[in-house]
């Protein structure tokens, strides 16, 4: 039987107890869930599709395969990518859940996954029976044998919880260092639309960059995967709708599989996912909405005694006292406020924590106004 983790949320159950008894109430920062409404040229796609009587193609209809090319092309700076190497996925935590599996990984095989990171890169590997690893560098890992050669590594920019960004020569040097070792990449670029930096190089496309930027593989995806996910950009997280893209013969793996498992993503999902990603506008305009909150938010925290470490992109502050994370969390659930402890995302997260935007601006302002108190 698989050894899976507690899941870290649970764990939480006291400080939210504490949190609501508040005066005014709790101001939940803890969980990444969109808030704001989803917009409305995506609810009339979903309307208007709602007649689907029959079995919607697992590897997608070949509109959405085309969308996801030209959103690539579009906004980040991925021309050509092959719709052969475009898969929908039923949102994408179930993706990084099931990846190593999809790609035959069992005992005996490594995952490696960066050391701040989303549990699920390391429950993924469980499942699968593989061995999950934390990896502090490439250099850390030192010389590798067959025995200590990950199969699998996960990239994940921008980072969920301390939001860091991988530029080009970062990604280059891991997709050479793969290359040369046989080790099959995935990067998990969900936040990439929410990129708060100042100093982004000219040449960057408007986004975060992708390991599928052709600057990072010479026009080669072989051994590359992006997984995408439309819940944070597009307020869709109820709608699970996110996509895997990148090597054709990989994606026609994964997708074989997925076929005998009854993965498919739902027809009017399907379409409302293509209404999404041809719509711009609706993007920028939430882009906007969590550049507010988070220019509220974050000078709070500082005030409140807290440094934000790294954070230049996603929807999160990743901060820190120089304390035990359960001792910060105890003094911001006196003030009402519910964050995640940095300790849910590897050891080396044990004295962050993580504070979230995705509450509406008004709970934003009040709970800088309680930070100030």
């Amino acid at each position: 039987m698989r050894t899976l983790p507690d899941f870290p949320w649970d764990s939480l159950v006291p400080l939210k107890a504490r949190a609501s008894s508040h005066v005014d109430g709790l101001i939940d920062l803890s969980v990444g869930t969109p808030v704001d409404p989803t917009p409305g040229v995506v609810q009339d796609a979903l309307r208007a599709h709602a007649d689907a009587p029959g079995y919607p193609l697992t590897i997608g209809m070949p509109s959405l395969r085309e969308a996801v090319t030209e959103w690539f092309a579009r906004r980040r700076g991925v021309p050509d990518l092959d719709p052969a190497g475009v898969l929908p996925s039923i949102g994408s935590k179930e993706l990084v859940a099931w990846l190593p599996t999809f790609l035959d990984l069992g005992p005996g095989d490594i995952v490696g996954f960066p050391a701040i990171a989303y549990p699920t890169y390391d429950v993924g590997a469980r499942l699968a029976g593989a061995t999950p690893i934390a990896v502090t560098s490439l250099t850390a890992l030192g010389p590798l044998t067959t025995a200590t050669r990950p199969k699998l590594l996960w990239l994940n920019s921008p980072g969920n919880p301390d939001g860091s960004v991988l530029g080009i020569g970062h990604l280059q040097k891991v997709v050479s260092w793969a290359r040369h070792h046989g080790v099959i990449v995935a990067s998990d670029e969900c936040y990439a639309e929410l990129d708060w930096r100042t100093d982004r190089p000219s040449d960057d496309p408007p986004t975060t960059p992708s390991l599928l930027d052709p600057r990072v593989t010479g026009g080669d995806v072989t051994g590359l995967l992006t997984a995408y996910s439309m819940s944070k950009q597009s307020n869709l997280a109820g709608y699970r709708a996110a996509f895997l893209a990148g090597d054709p013969a990989l994606i026609a793996r994964i997708g074989e599989l997925r076929k005998h498992a009854g993965m498919m993503m739902p027809a009017p999902v399907q379409h409302a996912l293509v209404a999404a990603l041809g719509d711009h506008a609706h993007v920028a305009e939430q882009v906007e909405i969590y550049r507010g909150r988070r220019e509220i938010l974050r000078p709070a925290i500082e005030d409140f005694g807290l440094r934000i470490d790294g954070s230049v992109a996603g929807l999160y502050l990743w901060a820190s006292a120089d304390e035990d994370c359960w001792l910060t969390l105890a003094r911001l659930a006196e003030r009402g406020i519910l964050a995640a402890a940095g300790s849910f995302y590897g050891p080396a997260g044990a004295r962050h924590v993580r504070i979230a935007l995705t509450a509406s601006t008004g709970q934003i302002t009040e709970a800088a106004a309680r930070l100030r108190a």
